[in-house]
């Protein structure tokens, strides 16, 4: 492995470039391979493999002197005293100590706010960075594996040597899954990467941990147990696809869309956030698949739950609450649809905020 990461670390090599699109296929078609063969000789193998794929293609983190003054200290000043940020993200304060770090730590934080205030804060952010000598780079991106291509926030060069951040189609694909299936079962290296490289993101899956909202980084026997309740709900999904029955699709496709939703940050991120309008993916395909349940003659009926918890907590069970982020009273985030099928109910599931 020794050559594979100095050929992966080498800056500005095509070389480098294409090794690492390569080994983000191949991490993908293996991932793939083991949600459909769970029983395979070779699995525990695999996943020892996924494993040194997954910490190869870690990025290299660049090497800065702590001592040294941040270049970047007016952007930290800017980012804590806004006010605006402090309502979505409650303690806003930032912890980095080197300039690299402290644009990654601001860039994923926008990544939790409404877009019209993230685009107006990247902006500002990069004007900031600009003042101190910094230039916008587009190339220098670390690569989250997924299924369309997309620069989520840019890197920067000169004076601030800091990588950005991008969605990238692994190279090696599996054609044979549905577009939805493929967006879906995408979800799962996705999440693999971002909980390693965000320690702020918790899981509030019921299955795995009803009581509470979990942080991943405090807890990793947690971070574990979620990423295979993931795995093993995409794999049912894909095994419900198959079959005739649209309630068996629609009941996998609910606990699947339960999966993706439950990974959360504390407080839950806007709705129209970047991290918000990801996993509205989710909900959107369910639509469609309470919508082909409901085409087969069935009585189907499925409700994002929102607004005040006062109107909805009859319609959900085992919610979580939380005192901060959000309007004291009101729904933070829909964990798990309410849905109603052929008379039968299923409740939701949510997390609100206190009133007190």
């Amino acid at each position: 492995m020794q050559h594979l990461h100095q050929l992966l670390q080498t800056q500005n090599s095509q070389l480098a470039q294409l090794l690492r699109f390569t080994l983000h296929g191949l991490q993908a078609t293996l991932n793939q391979a083991r949600l459909e063969n769970p029983q395979d000789p070779a699995a525990q193998t695999c996943d020892e493999l996924l494993q040194e794929l997954h910490h190869l293609l870690q990025p290299a983190q660049p090497q800065e002197d702590p001592t040294n003054d941040l270049k970047l200290t007016h952007l930290q000043q800017a980012f804590n005293s806004d006010p605006e940020l402090t309502l979505y993200l409650e303690n806003s304060q930032l912890q980095s100590q080197t300039d690299a770090d402290l644009w990654n730590e601001i860039q994923r934080k926008l990544l939790r706010v409404p877009e019209d205030l993230a685009t107006s804060w990247r902006q500002r952010a990069l004007d900031l960075a600009q003042q101190a000598g910094a230039i916008e780079d587009n190339i220098n991106l670390d690569q989250l594996p997924f299924n369309r291509d997309e620069i989520i926030y840019p890197g920067l060069s000169g004076t601030v040597q800091a990588q950005g951040l991008c969605l990238s189609q692994p190279a090696l694909l599996n054609i044979n899954l549905s577009e939805d299936l493929d967006l879906i079962t995408s979800f799962l290296p996705l999440y693999i990467t971002f909980i390693d490289i965000e320690p702020d993101l918790h899981h509030a899956l019921k299955s795995v941990f009803n009581f509470d909202i979990i942080s991943l980084h405090s807890k990793p026997e947690q971070r574990t147990q979620y990423i295979e309740a993931l795995s093993d709900r995409i794999q049912r999904t894909q095994k419900a696809e198959q079959n005739p029955d649209p309630l068996l699709t629609l009941h996998a496709w609910i606990d699947i869309d339960e999966a993706i939703h439950s990974l959360v940050f504390i407080p839950p991120v806007e709705r129209y956030s970047w991290w918000g309008k990801l996993q509205q993916e989710s909900r959107r395909i369910l639509k469609k698949i309470a919508d082909r349940a409901n085409n087969a003659g069935n009585e189907v009926r499925i409700r994002q739950l929102s607004g005040l918890y006062a109107d909805i907590c009859a319609l959900s069970k085992d919610d979580l609450q939380l005192d901060c982020g959000g309007v004291p009273g009101e729904v933070l985030t829909c964990l798990r649809v309410y849905a109603r099928i052929n008379q039968q109910e299923y409740p939701g599931r949510v997390i609100f905020r206190s009133l007190r």
